[in-house]
């Protein structure tokens, strides 16, 4: 069992369970650089090239491709799931917890937000936010490729929540067959994309598009999820979030 913390840079991990947590460094192959303990995305079977684009993508193909751990889990640098929410110390998930959960679930995966479109539906606030050029061509895609996830992703359109930050984790199995899906839409999709169009934000396209894809993938496979908060750390130490609690006090 392996969480692996992906990352575009060095940072300071605030778990000492170094069998559980392994950091990523994704985007290795063109430039980016972490601590010589980081797996890095451009070793084996690997996109890291395409990072400034796949964003995490290049770290979870990896994984797809070179991992041989029977559970597999994505965490961020900046984003880990957590057992619960706390204002100062947080407990991260533990292989007990994970290994708890998967007596009765298939897939851990961040608790849905219900204001994450901005009270808008999925397809609203990617055309607004990304353009509808690509929301029309992943779906002529799914129908082309895979089309017994169309009305699952029509389902999807017109949510006004979703999972969102590409984390998750399931046995190897689940991930792999997930991977699979996943890479061969937007193997398509970056083909039928001019990413020059766009703006240096927008470039990270195919990061944003499986944002919403895992929820068409996990809709249609009827997944028993069990969810679990997403804690964002900010890199500040325990005691300076207690000093800024008591200063914001005042």
């Amino acid at each position: 069992m392996k969480i692996f913390v992906i990352t575009h840079k060095e940072f300071k991990l605030h778990t000492k369970d170094a069998d559980l947590y392994q950091p990523m460094l994704v985007g290795a192959a063109i430039g980016n650089k972490g601590d010589s303990s980081y797996i890095r995305d451009n070793s084996g079977d690997n996109i890291s090239s395409k990072n400034g684009s796949y964003c995490e993508l290049t770290g979870i193909y990896w994984i797809w491709k070179n991992s041989k751990e029977d559970i597999v889990g994505i965490d961020h640098y900046r984003r880990y799931f957590v057992e619960k929410k706390s204002k100062f110390k947080q407990r991260y998930l533990t292989s007990e917890d994970i290994e708890r959960c998967f007596k009765k679930y298939d897939i851990i995966l961040p608790t849905r937000e219900t204001e994450i479109y901005n009270h808008k539906s999925a397809k609203e606030f990617f055309i607004e936010n990304h353009g509808k050029e690509v929301w029309n061509s992943t779906r002529e895609i799914i129908c082309r490729l895979v089309p017994e996830y169309v009305e699952d992703f029509d389902w999807f359109a017109n949510q006004k929540t979703g999972y969102c930050y590409n984390m998750m984790i399931c046995n190897k199995k689940i991930f792999d067959d997930y991977c699979d899906w996943l890479f061969k839409i937007l193997g398509e999709l970056e083909k039928e994309t001019d990413l020059t169009k766009y703006s240096d934000y927008n470039k990270r396209m195919y990061g944003f598009v499986s944002e919403r894809l895992v929820n068409v993938w996990i809709h249609n496979k009827d997944l028993r999820v069990k969810e679990y908060p997403v804690y964002f750390d900010d890199g500040r130490s325990l005691v300076t979030k207690i000093k800024d609690k008591l200063k914001n006090s005042f």
